[in-house]
């Protein structure tokens, strides 16, 4: 994967383990499963994001005045 390096410095335990998990013992069922939790999560991920986006526009407003 590309961002490997970026991972192995700056990601936990549990995001390396899931990024180099062997997905080949996984059912069809249970990767649209997994599939479905890491999208979840992406979701997440982007809503954070975009909060801590609208929190710094607010502040560079705020301090532009």
């Amino acid at each position: 994967m590309a961002n490997d390096k970026w991972v192995e410095r700056n990601q936990s335990d549990v995001l390396r383990a899931l990024l180099s998990e062997d997905l080949s013992d996984y059912g069809v069922g249970e990767l649209e499963a997994r599939i479905n939790a890491l999208e979840g999560e992406i979701a997440r991920s982007k809503a954070d994001i975009a909060s801590k986006e609208g929190t710094l526009s607010a502040a560079e407003q705020l301090f532009k005045k």
